[in-house]
C-alpha cells in the first residue's frame, strides 16, 4: 500500500475499493439472472435493529457473537450495520405484508454488507452481495431455481472452475433427535471450554471448526444425512432431481455447515479452489423456521448470497474479462474553445444515441488530448480545429490504425455510428 502523506487519509482498514466497469460488469449479471427468474428489487436498510440479527441470524455464530459493528445510535437504540441479508428482508416482508399476497414473494437485494473480519484477500470487513430469497412455499422445486439462479449467474461470467456442494440439514423433527445424538458425541471429546459452551448451544456449530486438532476428532462424528426423517430425506431427493433435470451439476457434501444458524433443509455452497483458503464464492439454504421467529407467519423460505468480491476474483483467477476494455467509444478532441463549445453538443448528442463518449477537458494541447484519447480505450478520436469549423467538418481518426477521414460536422453522429457499426 502507498505511503499515506501527511495530514492525508486512507480507506478503512479492510474496505476494498473498485474502480472501472469490472465490479458493476459482475453485480449486474449476478442481478440479471435473478431478474430473469422474476425477482422483485428491494432495497434493504444498511443497519438495522440489533436484536433482529440475534434473533434471527443466532447468538451462538460468530457473526452475531464476534463480527457485528453494533452501536448506540443518538436515541439510546443499539442498531448494527447489516451482516447478511435475510433477516432483513425477511423482516421486510412481514413489516409490509408481502406475505398476504401472491406466494412465494421473490425478491433480490445488492450492495455492502459489514462484518469485523480479520482483513486478508477476499474476507474484508466491508464485503458486496447479490442475494435472493423466495419466501412462503417449501417446494423442492423452489430450491433448485434458487440454485439454477446463482448458477446461471456463474455461467454468465464465463467461470467453469467452481462446483456446488449440498446437503440437507434436516427439519423440525430431524433436528431434535440428531442434536442430541451429536452432543453426546462432542462430550466424549477433548474441547476446550469455549468450543465445549459452543457445542450445548448448537452443536453444529463444532462440525466447521477449521481447527486440526479438532478436526480430526470429528472423523467419526455422526452426520445429519443418516439421521434424515423421511420427508425431509424426500424433499432432499426431489432438491437433486430438480437439478438433475435442471443442468446444474452438484457434489454432495454431508459435512456442511453455513455459519448462520437458521438453515434447515436444502444447504449449499459453491466454491472455486482458484481463491486458496477464501473459496466460498456463495452460498445459502432453506430457513423453514426464520419467518415465526423473527414474529411472522410459519412460512418457510430459501435463498443465497453471493459474494461479488469473491466472484470477481474468480473471474480474475480464471483469466476472464467481464467488462468492456473501453471505457468509451468515441473521444473528442478539440483544439481551441470554439471547437470546444461546438464538440460538447456533438459529444451530448452521441450519448443520447447510445454511444459511450467522452471529451478533452481544460483546453489541453492536440498531443495531450490524443494521449487521453488513447488512455480512454476509445475507438475513434473526433478531432475538431478552427480551420475544421470554418469548413464545417470534423476529423473522424480511426485510434487504431491511425487513418483519418473528414466528415461533416452537422453528420459526425451518423458517421461515428456507421464507423462503429462496420
Amino acid at each position: 500500500m502507498a505511503e499515506i502523506p501527511p495530514g492525508g487519509f486512507a480507506a478503512p482498514k479492510g474496505i476494498p475499493e473498485y474502480v472501472g466497469p469490472e465490479f458493476t460488469a459482475v453485480r449486474d449479471t449476478l442481478v440479471r439472472e435473478a431478474d430473469r427468474a422474476g425477482y422483485a428489487h428491494l432495497e434493504l436498510p444498511v443497519f438495522e435493529d440489533t436484536a433482529l440479527y440475534a434473533r434471527g441470524v443466532g447468538e451462538s455464530t460468530d457473526v452475531v457473537s464476534k463480527e457485528m459493528y453494533t452501536f448506540a445510535d443518538r436515541g439510546g437504540r443499539t442498531v448494527t450495520l447489516r451482516p447478511e441479508g435475510t433477516a432483513g428482508v425477511v423482516r421486510s416482508v412481514i413489516e409490509h405484508g408481502l406475505d398476504r399476497g401472491t406466494l412465494p414473494v421473490k425478491l433480490r437485494y445488492a450492495g455492502p454488507f459489514f462484518r469485523y473480519e480479520r482483513p486478508q484477500a477476499g474476507r474484508y470487513r466491508q464485503l458486496q452481495q447479490v442475494g435472493i430469497e423466495a419466501i412462503g412455499v417449501d417446494d423442492p422445486a423452489l430450491d433448485a431455481e434458487v440454485l439454477a439462479v446463482a448458477d446461471a449467474g456463474f455461467r454468465a461470467l464465463g467461470l467453469t472452475g467452481y462446483r456446488l456442494e449440498i446437503t440437507s440439514l434436516g427439519d423440525a423433527t430431524t433436528r431434535p433427535e440428531y442434536r442430541a445424538t451429536l452432543q453426546a458425541f462432542l462430550e466424549k471429546l477433548d474441547l476446550d471450554e469455549d468450543t465445549r459452551q459452543r457445542a450445548r448451544i448448537n452443536p453444529l456449530r463444532v462440525l466447521d471448526d477449521k481447527r486440526l486438532e479438532v478436526r480430526e476428532q470429528l472423523a467419526d462424528a455422526p452426520l445429519m444425512r443418516d439421521h434424515l426423517s423421511d420427508s425431509a430425506a424426500a424433499h432432499h431427493r426431489k432438491v437433486l432431481g430438480y437439478l438433475d433435470e435442471l443442468g446444474v451439476a452438484y457434489t454432495e457434501n454431508p459435512w456442511m455447515v453455513r455459519g448462520l444458524d437458521y438453515y434447515t433443509k436444502t444447504t449449499f455452497e459453491f466454491v472455486h479452489d482458484g481463491l486458496g483458503s477464501q473459496s466460498g464464492i456463495g452460498g445459502g439454504g432453506r430457513y423453514d423456521g426464520l419467518m415465526a421467529e423473527l414474529g411472522g407467519q410459519a412460512l418457510s423460505g430459501v435463498g443465497f448470497g453471493i459474494g461479488v468480491d469473491r466472484t470477481l476474483m474468480a473471474c480474475h483467477a480464471e483469466g476472464l474479462e467481464v467488462a468492456p476494455a473501453r471505457r468509451v467509444e468515441v473521444f473528442g478532441v478539440p483544439l481551441g474553445e470554439s471547437a470546444r463549445d461546438h464538440l460538447v453538443g456533438v459529444v451530448g448528442a452521441l450519448r443520447r444515441g447510445g454511444i459511450r463518449a467522452d471529451l478533452a477537458y481544460g483546453g489541453r494541447g492536440l498531443k495531450g488530448a490524443m494521449k487521453a484519447a488513447d488512455r480512454s480505450g476509445a475507438r475513434y478520436a473526433l478531432v475538431l480545429g478552427e480551420r475544421d469549423l470554418a469548413s464545417g467538418v470534423v476529423q473522424l481518426k480511426d485510434l487504431t490504425d491511425g487513418t483519418q477521414t473528414e466528415v461533416p460536422l452537422d453528420g459526425a453522429v451518423a458517421a461515428v455510428d456507421r464507423a462503429l457499426g462496420a
